[in-house]
């Protein structure tokens, strides 16, 4: 499907609005301004000043206005599966997750549907890479981004992960279970609609994930794919890690309140400290209950609570 966007000041949307007005249709989705519907283009103009032209007749109905250009998506060279060059147009399911290498705090994975009729919108609220956002950034449009996208979020806390870690799962059995999972409600959620393709952010090559869930009653396996840095080539993972993200903050939010203070994310040493803290104070069973309990940084924590006693 072709897609072009144009950039016009006020006056010309008004032009655009005016002349299409016998086909406006409603679109109360945040950002749209105005959205028409034609035979066979779609046209949705927004509050940023673009205007968006899909279908067969983009090219044509675009040319009315301006300049237009439909570039070839270009989609970067990532370890992983071969995409389409289109990728980027494409109805996507994408999951991703984030907390694995943090002490404190969950691990979070979400899954989201963005069909390529709600590309440019997801683009329009802001949805990039997770990793140029800021948290408080990700908190403020994920709810927008949660209204208008069938998704699906799990939140392993450390009660529950460092129970089934010492049965021997590891990490990435673990986040292959979570990422199976919550891909499976997104499918749930939209059928009998289906994605083109389904996207997961690459944490283990296709062999190891299928022999993780290997036990499971339902596996998801058609139309998947695996890529390394897969934010940057769907919008779909992109939402997802935002998603997952902002879980993991709203669960740290959390735990922030029963020791009374923010936690200190990642495992550094600042993390070793804090944990001393927690224990001298709490216990050894409530900051096992907050923590990845294996981790190295419970014996430094150790250590450091021995010098202090």
């Amino acid at each position: 499907m072709t897609n072009i966007v144009l950039l016009c000041n006020e006056k010309q949307q008004q032009t655009i609005h005016h002349f299409y007005k016998d086909a406006i249709i409603e679109r109360k989705a945040p950002g749209v301004l105005f959205a028409v519907k034609l035979a066979d283009t779609a046209i949705t103009a927004y509050k940023s000043g673009k205007v968006m032209f899909q279908g067969a007749g983009a090219e044509r109905e675009a040319a009315r206005w301006g300049n237009a250009s439909s570039a070839p998506v270009k989609v970067a060279t990532n370890k992983g599966d071969k995409l389409p060059e289109d990728f980027a147009s494409l109805s996507v399911i994408g999951s991703d997750e984030t907390g694995t290498g943090d002490y404190f705090g969950p691990v979070t994975v979400a899954a989201v549907y963005v069909p390529a009729d709600k590309i440019a919108l997801i683009k329009e609220l802001g949805v990039k890479d997770s990793k140029q956002l800021t948290d408080d950034y990700m908190r403020r449009i994920a709810p927008d981004l949660m209204e208008v996208c069938a998704h699906s979020i799990l939140t392993l806390r450390n009660e529950k992960y460092n129970e089934i870690q010492a049965r021997g799962y590891s990490q990435g059995k673990i986040k292959a279970l979570l990422h199976n999972q919550a891909i499976k409600h997104v499918l749930t959620k939209i059928a009998p609609e289906t994605p083109e393709y389904i996207l997961i952010d690459q944490f283990a090559e296709r062999g190891i994930y299928y022999n993780h869930i290997k036990n499971e009653k339902e596996i998801v396996r058609e139309k998947v794919l695996f890529s390394t840095k897969a934010e940057n080539l769907h919008v779909a993972v992109a939402t997802a890690s935002i998603l997952a993200r902002y879980a993991f903050l709203k669960e740290m939010d959390r735990l922030s309140k029963v020791t009374g203070f923010p936690l200190q994310k990642g495992a550094s040493g600042k993390v070793d400290d804090m944990a001393a803290k927690i224990w001298m104070k709490f216990g050894e069973e409530t900051l096992r209950s907050m923590t990845k309990w294996h981790f190295a940084n419970t014996e430094k924590a150790r250590k450091l609570l021995q010098k202090r006693k």
